[in-house]
């Protein structure tokens, strides 16, 4: 196999200097060169003690490791039901599909009623899982680290579903998008 090499030239068709972020500017630039990384779409789930339902949109999610099983996932400090998440025995994570925006907004609002329009089911240890989702993990936590203004939530997996068929919900500068498989 021959590597071929491209010569370097400028793909912009102005001569504009490309925005840099370095430590200490604005966090806005930051965002917006983090937001060059398509991801995926999920809504964490979990109960609170009192056993009511708590959920939100978070697309800082990845596989850790097969043996053991973990996964990670991310949410904002901020957000009102982080702290449940984080001292939930068990959670869930839905990979959303490309036809689930609608619950990704939901999840993401505040003050909304986030579970009366959701269709969800609960496995083994009573914890939402949405319908109809590209996958469902449903995950003990394993740990809970420091990320800034975010948490680090470390979850074994413990059972999981998906469909065979079907697209992901992808975010990808501060926009939605579909993958445009056939």
């Amino acid at each position: 196999m021959q590597l071929r090499v491209w010569p370097r030239t400028s793909r912009r068709m102005n001569s504009e200097v490309p925005p840099t972020y370095r430590a200490g500017s604005d966090q806005r630039t930051l965002r917006r060169a983090l937001g060059c990384f398509a991801t995926g779409v999920t809504v964490v789930t979990a109960r609170t003690p009192k056993g009511e339902p708590v959920g939100l949109t978070a697309n800082s999610f990845t596989s850790v490791s097969l043996d053991p099983p973990l996964l990670l996932v991310c949410p904002a400090l901020a957000a009102a039901t982080t702290q449940v998440l984080l001292e939930a025995e068990h959670f869930a994570v839905n990979v959303l599909t490309d036809e689930q925006a609608d619950l990704s907004h939901l999840f993401a609002t505040k003050g909304s009623d986030r579970f009366a329009e959701t269709e969800c089911e609960t496995w083994h240890h009573d914890v939402p899982i949405i319908r109809d989702a590209l996958a469902n993990f449903e995950c003990k936590r394993h740990s809970v680290s420091d990320g800034g203004d975010h948490a680090i939530l470390v979850g074994q997996i413990e059972h999981v579903r998906f469909a065979e068929k079907g697209d992901p919900l992808l975010y990808f500068r501060s926009k939605y998008h579909r993958l445009h498989s056939s």
